[in-house]
């Protein structure tokens, strides 16, 4: 009797309110986006993820999904990973188009973040899989006029062979492209390049990257309101400048190929390679002050972004090329006394030129690819989310972080429950699905951490390169034979970092008893600057801030 007056009682207390009541729940729309109906929040009506209304379980999900797919795509008709050829996913049939130009590039960036998130070796691998494929069957002769240069693209799909341009044809690459690869490249060798393996990894990647770096800082100009520091595309072997029709923006004469302002990630080159000493520094140091005098005198002040994407024809003004140098900026704020401004200024051209406000009945405006085609993107809305949650993170301004997080929620819906990522009016793009969608969440959770994944242990960044990551209970006893064991199993995480001073930020399940620098104790510190760490509670866990100053293997125990 007792248990019946329990039981009573507690459907009483849950009917009158002391659960969440039914009406305070998300509720289900009957408008599709993607591969899912909307779900909204009740009182806002705005979108919440499809998965889960809690954002970190919902984007810890479809990364996952998304990597999974990526991994485990079926092996093309060459032997290849269908990836490898393809710049667009069919199931049910091979599409003719061969890669996307900045494909490997993207995927490289994005696996690199998401190896220190998950700490999944096979991610290494796969990297290393695309670079050393990719480095072996697609650079431009030696004797070349851009010499030892990537070419962006397969002209005979099954060839397994990267040859020249989708539009113009063999012979023609991508500069930009060359810059962002070999950008890739530098952080694989600070990635690989450990004392653990000395006889399987080498110094090639970073040789690699000098050699791209090399012909890239040989071939800058100052440039010109028509005519980019380098060329959008060129032939390698004649150093022919390529003609599309229209494609420097003035509508009129020009026809040659000769702009882009995509260069951030070559200015990224030039300034790790100075830093590494690797390669001709002084020659990087006269390239990049050329490129970023020319950034601000010409796209910073006109808007004037150009084209990204091979397959456009014309003229076409990006938002990759705009908010990616938004983030340059915010990375680099020493080049930009004014950034605050200037950054501000790029987020609305974005939202005046490329604004999207179709689901704005759902509380969010989201981001058009580009000006010649008008349509919404997941990679593309997502950055921009990631860009303006790393601007309210430096500059205290948070006008923008409800849509931020809305259009980070938007984008899940592009992702199904397998891992296709799919365009909401498009198709599933190795390119935009993958590579460019996976490290804007991670950015996004790195700038706030609150939208990690609670109860989980997550590195959310480093200003650093990952090496290792092992999330309890994966501690490899033979990597740090001289911890003692009974500290092996208090281990919350080990993780090794290319460079001795870093700073790294985690999302932790609870707060850990001690932090271990090269096996010396390291200190709680309210001190940003000194070697320590800090821990901010949560709601569920916390956030762990770890400043380490002389070592670079890092044991976090519980």
């Amino acid at each position: 009797m007792k248990k019946i007056k329990l039981l009573i009682g507690l459907l009483f207390l849950i009917y009158t309110g002391f659960a969440q009541p039914r009406t305070l729940l998300p509720k289900w729309g009957t408008d599709t986006l993607g591969y899912h109906k909307i779900l909204t929040d009740p009182v806002n009506n705005a979108i919440v993820p499809w998965y889960s209304p809690n954002p970190g379980k919902s984007y810890d999900f479809v990364i996952n999904q998304v990597w999974n797919f990526w991994n485990t795509m079926r092996t093309d008709k060459n032997g290849l990973p269908y990836y490898m050829n393809h710049q667009v996913w069919r199931g049910d049939f091979n599409d003719r188009r061969g890669v996307g130009g900045d494909q490997f590039a993207m995927a490289l960036s994005s696996w690199n973040l998401y190896y220190g998130y998950s700490g999944n070796e096979a991610v290494k691998e796969e990297m290393k899989f695309i670079a050393d494929y990719y480095l072996t069957h697609s650079l431009s002769p030696a004797g070349a006029a851009w010499p030892n240069i990537p070419y962006p693209y397969n002209t005979l799909i099954y060839s397994g062979v990267y040859d020249g341009d989708m539009v113009i044809g063999p012979g023609f690459t991508q500069p930009d492209k060359a810059g962002s690869f070999a950008l890739e490249l530098v952080k694989l060798y600070k990635m690989t390049n450990t004392t653990i393996y000395p006889n399987i990894t080498d110094k090639r990647y970073l040789e690699a990257a000098v050699n791209i770096a090399n012909t890239l800082a040989e071939k800058v100009i100052e440039g010109d309101e028509n005519n980019s520091p380098l060329p959008f595309k060129v032939n390698a072997i004649t150093g022919e400048t390529g003609k599309l029709k229209h494609n420097s923006g003035n509508g009129k004469d020009d026809q040659l190929s000769s702009y882009t302002s995509n260069w951030s990630p070559t200015l990224e080159l030039f300034l790790n390679l100075i830093e590494l000493n690797a390669g001709d520094s002084a020659k990087y140091r006269e390239a990049f002050d050329k490129l970023l005098n020319w950034m601000k005198k010409y796209p910073l002040k006109t808007n004037k972004w150009g084209p990204f994407f091979e397959d456009i024809p014309g003229w076409s003004d990006t938002q990759i090329n705009a908010v990616t140098f938004a983030q340059f900026m915010m990375n680099h704020q020493e080049f930009f006394p004014e950034w605050k401004t200037e950054v501000k200024g790029i987020f609305d051209w974005v939202y005046k030129t490329l604004g999207n406000k179709e689901w704005e009945k759902y509380g969010v405006v989201v981001v058009n690819e580009q000006t010649a085609y008008q349509t919404p993107g997941n990679s593309h809305s997502s950055r921009q989310a990631s860009a303006e949650l790393q601007y309210a993170a430096l500059t205290g301004d948070s006008s923008a972080v409800e849509n931020a997080v809305r259009i980070l929620n938007w984008a899940t819906y592009m992702v199904n429950t397998d891992g296709a990522n799919c365009y909401p009016r498009d198709e599933v793009w190795m390119t935009d699905g993958y590579g460019d969608y996976v490290r804007h969440y991670l950015r996004s959770m790195a700038w706030k951490p609150e939208l990690a994944p609670e109860g989980q242990n997550h590195l959310l960044s480093s200003t650093s390169v990952v090496q290792l990551m092992e999330y309890q209970p994966a501690i490899n006893k033979f990597l740090v034979p001289l911890v003692p064991i009974e500290m092996v199993k208090n281990t919350m995480v080990h993780y090794r970092v290319f460079d001795q001073v870093s700073t790294e930020v985690f999302r932790l399940a609870e707060k850990p008893r001690s932090v271990l620098v090269n096996q010396k104790q390291i200190h709680e510190t309210g001190n940003s600057g000194a070697e320590g760490w800090q821990w901010k509670s949560l709601q569920t866990g916390g956030i762990l801030t770890v400043y380490h100053l002389n070592g670079n293997d890092i044991v976090i125990l519980n």
